[in-house]
């Protein structure tokens, strides 16, 4: 696809309807909706990402009805699987890293480690506490999920906790560090998109934030209490299984304390996931040299031998033995291969999303909900509308926030609001609700790092699903909507 071609506009060129933006929309999830019903999780496998390609064939038909170029819709989908280029990269990273991670011992002395720490009761609002000071150190979701998300799953496994449960936590933990935290993307771009700065953005999220995070650990901890884990907590004998396998030394925490502090310095997400990935090979070398050596082919470690056992851990499917059946499904990876997959969904679903915003139906929808938001609520519900429509539709949370931004600003201006309700808005529905949709980026993601479908781990994202809702909360009883007026005085 040649991302040179110009970017036309015809002049025979109409302005779509709101009934026709709908129609891809429409059929798109009455497909998705059959594919999940018929293949249930398998739907990922395929089936779901040849029905974006249709759903933006759809779109493309109403678009030649409306006189939209090709060259200006193609040009757009080409921009847009640009735009996840580095998305990409991470999830090929990310897969890299987890083979590593898993010979070297790293993720099960994780395991090791947290079985002997974590008890079964407090397990759940323990991930999410966990996750969240990970996730605020790092500004990563994503790098929270693909590190410790992956070992507390894990561990989660062992104690007999449902993954979906332990997947919402870990989701609900992440999502709340990424976005309090100064150093992520989202945190930046939404003060950026409403006219505010950065830190008077995240103290206004606080009103919204904590009491959705504190109700979030409410629920783990009822929901933790609430479990039957009868003969799933005597961890002796998966301790014995995963010593047996493993050569397990709190050294190895060397690695994932340095991609983490390499985070927190700013090092680009790519260049401290491929230094985790290395010194995970290194490690494995220096602590698993059987292990390597066979998985490599070989009896004893050699450098033949080596080099293929590495090399099979970053890029294909690789498992180690274990007597403990649980354990099994844990140790194994799927490397690079493993992330196929998504990158197939995400590809697909820029191609449906590209094409969409090309013949307007993005605006054309955003128009609509702007035109209902008649007083203050209508306002804010708009935006959070649109947010999420946007997460389902465009597929990309970042799309979830630079449309509204520029389409609401004015509007809230006009209303007399400071620039920080726009941004909290932004964030309370266009950032936390993107891992809920299995074909955005974001879920995509999540899904294939963790193991465990989005529809899975949906219910139990409570903090992702209770956020939008607290927003407008705040709203509809003008709970801290900070007028212009009152943010100069204060000022």
């Amino acid at each position: 696809m040649d991302n040179n071609i110009p970017e036309t506009t015809s002049n025979n060129e109409k302005q779509i309807t709101l009934f026709q933006s709908l129609i891809p929309i429409i059929l798109l999830v009455a497909f998705l909706a059959l594919n999940v019903y018929i293949f249930k999780d398998n739907a990922i496998g395929g089936s779901n990402q040849f029905v974006l390609l249709m759903g933006g064939a759809f779109a493309a038909v109403v678009g030649f009805v409306n006189k939209v170029p090709y060259e200006k819709m193609l040009n757009k989908v080409s921009k847009n699987i640009k735009s996840t280029s580095g998305a990409i990269l991470i999830l090929l990273l990310v897969g890299s890293l987890s083979g590593t991670w898993l010979i070297s011992g790293i993720v099960p002395a994780m395991i090791y480690y947290g079985l002997q720490i974590l008890h079964p009761d407090i397990f759940l609002p323990a991930c999410v506490i966990i996750c969240s000071i990970i996730s605020i150190a790092t500004g990563s979701s994503w790098t929270t999920s693909a590190t410790v998300g992956v070992a507390l799953i894990g561990i989660g496994n062992t104690i007999g906790i449902n993954p979906g449960m332990v997947a919402g936590a870990v989701i609900s933990g992440a999502y709340f560090g990424d976005k309090m935290s100064p150093l992520s993307d989202t945190t930046n771009l939404a003060p950026a998109m409403a006219g505010t700065d950065l830190f008077t953005h995240i103290k206004y999220m606080v009103y919204t934030t904590v009491p959705t995070y504190i109700i979030t650990l409410i629920l783990f901890i009822i929901l933790g209490l609430t479990q039957n884990m009868e003969g799933a907590t005597d961890t002796a004998t998966t301790l014995n299984a995963i010593k047996e396998s493993f050569t397990i030394s709190p050294w190895l925490f060397i690695v994932p304390i340095i991609v983490i502090a390499l985070i927190v310095k700013k090092t680009e997400p790519l260049i401290a996931l491929l230094i985790g990935t290395l010194l995970g090979a290194l490690f494995a070398a220096i602590f698993q040299p059987e292990l390597v050596a066979k998985i490599g082919g070989g009896d004893k470690l050699d450098f033949i031998s080596g080099y293929k056992g590495i090399m099979n851990s970053i890029t294909v499917r690789s498992s180690v033995e274990t007597s403990n059946e649980t354990l099994q499904g844990l140790f194994e990876s799927k490397g690079m291969e493993g992330m196929l997959g998504t990158i197939w969904l995400i590809l697909c679903a820029m191609v449906f999303g590209g094409v969409m915003e090309a013949i307007g139906a993005l605006k054309a929808i955003s128009r609509a909900m702007l035109k209902v938001a008649n007083g203050i609520f209508g306002l804010f519900a708009s935006t959070v509308s649109s947010c999420i429509v946007l997460n389902v539709t465009a597929s990309d949370q970042y799309l979830a926030i630079v449309v509204p931004g520029k389409m609401f600003a004015e509007a809230y201006r006009e209303k007399g609001l400071a620039p920080e309700n726009l941004s909290r808005t932004l964030e309370d529905s266009g950032t936390v609700t993107s891992v809920l949709v299995p074909w955005n980026t974001c879920g995509a993601y999540q899904s294939s790092v963790l193991g465990v479908s989005t529809l899975h781990y949906l219910p139990y994202a409570f903090f992702n699903i209770l956020s939008p809702i607290m927003t407008l909360i705040f709203a509809a009883f003008r709970i801290k909507i900070r007028q212009l007026t009152q943010r100069v005085v204060s000022a």
